[in-house]
């Protein structure tokens, strides 16, 4: 046989081969000089491990959104940050909480106590370090998520003066009977600090200070004013998550935080621009609305924004959006707290 006849019989097999899926070239593979297959140099990019976005610490208030950290808000938050790359540590202050409340009735559970650290953990899936070790210089940014513990176990918990002590329109009365029956025609709304019962109701006029409603809603607005009610600007954060909050800010450092937590960045930071949403109720589609007058109170600014966006103080890189401090369906909620994690990571690659 010609040596042309078997180049031609050559080539019609390898032109056969080709056509066969078994013996088709795979992407991102190359043949070897001796037949195996080699990685591209695109596919051995994709096999290197990835160097993370950013680093990124969690901070969290318990477990729980009547007594810690809303689990919702945690989760997306955590999912956001995953899968844009950045590597994460979570935190928590290792004390007690104000309170447990159960769940199922949103009332306090007398005589049992938790650790806003060991409840945290529960979200953590364990990974979980003291807060007290968190230090800025360790990571490009801190986030913190809401939740009624932002607000009770984030901020101090110190003696509300004596027992019938008056605030800026809210009597704090330290008498359980009180605090369950209330006076004719009023409304009283029991909360326990530091194994002290107090009831937070309407003040003579009849209307709350913080909403003009004829109630004052079980809210972590009510929580927060009456911390301001009694002590004004002297209300006290947690000692650690003051100074990680001004470490983060000094150090130019974005800092994040949704639903209640804005609070925390206006006392500590002062001239700040946070939003917690809207400033009317709307038909209580923002039943938390009031909050916003405590926030100007601190010194801060707030600014309207939908709960499926972020305000981002450019100035103090500080990030914030709305999440269940309005009525809306979850997936309105992880967009908007998509959104905050977007920018937090845009202003920690700066």
């Amino acid at each position: 046989m010609s040596s042309r006849r078997m180049a031609a019989i050559r080539a019609l097999v390898a032109s056969r081969l080709a056509l066969t899926p078994a013996f088709a070239p795979r992407p991102g593979l190359r043949p070897l000089p001796f037949g195996g297959p080699a990685p591209s140099p695109r596919a051995a990019l994709h096999a290197s491990a990835p160097r993370p976005v950013a680093r990124v610490a969690v901070v969290l208030s318990g477990c729980g959104v009547y007594d810690g950290t809303e689990l919702h808000e945690a989760s997306s938050i955590l999912v956001h940050l995953s899968r844009a790359g950045a590597e994460v540590q979570i935190f928590a202050p290792d004390i007690p909480q104000m309170h447990v409340i159960d769940h199922t009735k949103g009332q306090p559970s007398e005589g049992e106590t938790r650790n806003v650290l060991t409840e945290s953990a529960r979200i953590a899936r364990g990974k979980i370090t003291d807060l007290a070790k968190l230090s800025a210089a360790n990571h490009d940014a801190a986030v913190f998520p809401g939740g009624f513990g932002a607000a009770k176990n984030l901020l101090s918990r110190r003696a509300r003066d004596a027992p019938g002590a008056r605030g800026r329109g809210i009597d704090h009365v330290n008498k359980a009977e009180e605090a369950r029956d209330g006076a004719p025609g009023r409304e009283a709304w029991p909360l326990k600090f530091d194994g002290s019962e107090f009831a937070f109701q309407r003040d003579g006029t009849g209307v709350s200070p913080l909403t003009g409603r004829e109630t004052i809603p079980d809210a972590p607005a009510v929580l927060l004013w009456s911390t301001f009610a009694v002590d004004g600007g002297d209300c006290k954060v947690n000692k650690d998550v003051e100074r990680v909050l001004k470490e983060f800010h000094q150090a130019g450092k974005p800092i994040g935080l949704c639903c209640i937590a804005p609070v925390l960045a206006a006392k500590v930071l002062r001239s700040v621009e946070v939003t917690v949403g809207h400033e009317q109720e709307e038909g209580g589609k923002w039943p938390h609305a009031g909050t916003a007058q405590v926030i100007k109170a601190l010194g801060a600014k707030h600014c309207v924004t939908g709960v499926t966006e972020a305000h981002v103080d450019q100035r103090n890189k500080v990030v914030t959006t709305p999440a269940f401090m309005c009525d809306a369906a979850f997936h309105h909620v992880h967009d908007g707290l998509g959104a905050m994690v977007r920018k937090v990571l845009e202003l920690a690659s700066k």
